[in-house]
């Protein structure tokens, strides 16, 4: 470690054990930032050396090239959990780098109803308004009031409200613009005493159809749905080395849709066009189940490319098995997404951000 400018900077330091899927390179420099203005400080360190800078959280949605970053990598590692009551309701603040889980746990905790489908899920509070981070019929779009932002070029903190985050499905302004902001805190408005949500048909059916299951019944039932999806981090789990949902749920016009079916029916995939899952979607359009389409484009789960494959538990994630490369994880996601693009003609697209690798759209 070598103290600069105030800041303590190390070099050559690894990233693969840094990101839940345990592949990637090693980054030039590195400055873990447990404050906003460690986080301010780093951003004028790279600026002033003219070199890239990459915002790390948790790394639970990020794929980073075998050659690593040859930059300037800020982990943001900042803590801190606010309530505030005022006419009945309830704001929580949590700094970015608050374990995601953490923040839901205590919400549940203090019965403030807006975030208990969004147990479980890996990560920092941070990533969760650049994804719009969801799961089970909730997600975080529907309960931030604001999100607390540094703006990189200009080194001002800024307030935004939900409409400049521009929330869509697994996007925002953040994710289309990664360079403008970095995340310093995020305020949810929650309900308390609220009912959970229970929009999602699997978990309405886990909870067995109880009159009034409670946030924590809601809590434990999600949990345990993915932990039977591996899509909670648990040590001894092979499939435990993933981003999640490696691919987003298609969202698509209802005609096209309908071509899927069509497609999927003269396929023999199904016995009629209401078998495939399917959801309404805002603007009239449609979503598919990503899952689904690779299934019955003939990916199995269990699927092995040597260090990487698919997990056993949901086909909609891949995993590294250990001892393996990101550029064999990227190599068996354009397999599945050739396959699925082959088969229904239907183009998935990564959910995880992809640092120093690119992607091939399958071709028409």
């Amino acid at each position: 470690m070598t103290p600069r400018d105030a800041l303590i900077v190390r070099d050559d330091v690894p990233l693969a054990p840094l990101t839940t899927l345990e592949l990637g390179g090693r980054a030039r420099h590195l400055v873990d930032a447990a404050d906003d203005a460690t986080v301010i400080e780093a951003l004028r360190w790279g600026e002033a050396r003219g070199v890239p800078t990459l915002i790390l959280g948790g790394g639970s949605n990020m794929v980073i090239a075998d050659r690593g970053w040859d930059g300037l990598c800020v982990r943001i590692a900042t803590r801190g959990r606010r309530f505030d009551e005022a006419g009945g309701a309830v704001t929580l603040t949590a700094a970015a780098g608050e374990p995601w889980d953490d923040v839901v746990a205590e919400a549940v905790a203090r019965d403030l109803a807006g975030l208990e489908c969004l147990s479980g899920i890996p990560g920092l509070c941070g990533a969760t308004p650049i994804q719009n981070v969801g799961a089970y019929g909730q997600e975080v779009a529907d309960t931030i009031r604001s999100v607390t932002v540094l703006e990189r070029r200009t080194l001002r903190v800024l307030e935004l409200p939900p409409e400049a985050c521009a929330f869509a499905y697994r996007h925002s302004a953040f994710k289309r613009d990664p360079e403008r902001h970095v995340v310093l805190a995020v305020t949810f408005a929650l309900r308390p005493g609220g009912a959970p949500t229970l929009r999602y048909r699997e978990l309405a059916d886990a909870l067995g159809g109880r009159a009034r299951p409670t946030l924590a019944d809601t809590r434990a039932t999600v949990l345990a749905l993915r932990r039977k999806k591996s899509m909670v981090i648990i040590d001894g789990d092979p499939n435990r080395r993933s981003v999640g949902s490696f691919f987003t749920n298609p969202v698509v016009s209802a005609a096209a849709a309908e071509s899927v079916a069509a497609r999927a029916l003269a396929l023999g995939a199904i016995a009629s066009a209401d078998e495939m899952p399917r959801w309404p979607a805002p603007g009239g359009s449609v979503k598919l189940s990503a899952a689904w389409l690779i299934e019955r484009a003939g990916i199995r789960k269990g699927l092995r490319r040597g260090a990487v494959g698919v997990s056993t538990a949901h086909a909609l994630a891949l995993v590294h098995l250990g001892g393996g490369s990101t550029a064999a994880l990227l190599e068996l996601a354009q397999e599945v997404g050739d396959a699925v693009h082959a088969r229904f003609g239907m183009t998935l697209v990564p959910e995880p951000t992809l640092i120093g690798v690119a992607w091939r759209a399958p071709e028409n």
